[in-house]
């Protein structure tokens, strides 16, 4: 297929890539759109492979109010040095990710955060879930990996589909800002707010105690 001066800039549109570095990766897919993102992505990813084991010490703490101060997010992202700290680019990432949390309500950072009694419970639920829908027990274990590999998906921020382009995920964002800024980014922690939570539950159960003593 011939690669179009338009379907060039459709891509570097879309991942914000070179030109030429947009031009070979729609040669390498013979002009195939989602196969040239992918290369691009992995040449993205090796770049910041590199990076990743080098010490982030620097950043910054991201303080995100949404709807009207109903929803805050504090998140700390670490980067190399100070200079990068304090860049207006790194500085809109970070508020991106904090945006990010207080729309997706992601409960860990990573995987490796979750604790094993979480997963061990939700491994017997799920497995319990799928014995009632009565599937062959020789393909239970399977089918349960799988529904846990989504659930961490959906609980894990840098699994999650990036609100702003479902397309690519927390981790693929964080990658392709590490080969653009070409330090080590570190997503360490992050605190969702909002308001009224856990009140609600709070107050029932004391009134439910008021009752008890009354009744007494």
């Amino acid at each position: 297929m011939q690669v179009t001066a338009q379907m060039v800039k459709d891509l570097r549109t879309q991942t914000g890539a070179g030109m030429m570095d947009c031009k070979n990766a729609l040669k390498d897919a013979d002009g195939d759109m989602e196969k040239a993102l992918k290369v691009l992505r992995e040449k993205g990813l090796a770049s910041a492979s590199k990076k990743s084991g080098r010490v982030a010490s620097e950043g910054i703490v991201e303080a995100y109010i949404h709807g009207g101060g109903r929803i805050g997010v504090l998140l700390e992202v670490n980067c190399e040095t100070d200079f990068v700290a304090k860049n207006d680019d790194f500085k809109n990432f970070v508020r991106d990710i904090a945006m990010h949390v207080a729309a997706a309500n992601p409960t860990y950072v990573r995987r490796e955060d979750v604790p094993e009694d979480v997963l061990t419970q939700e491994r017997e639920i799920v497995r319990q879930q799928t014995l009632n829908e009565g599937k062959p027990e020789k393909i239970v274990d399977k089918i349960v990996e799988g529904r846990i590999d989504k659930y961490l998906s959906e609980i894990c921020l840098l699994e999650q589909a990036f609100v702003k382009n479902p397309d690519k995920t927390v981790d693929q964002l964080v990658k392709e800002e590490i080969a653009h800024i070409g330090e080590n980014i570190s997503v360490r922690r992050f605190a969702r707010y909002v308001v009224g939570e856990g009140i609600e539950k709070e107050e029932k159960d004391f009134a439910e105690e008021v009752m008890e003593q009354v009744g007494k």
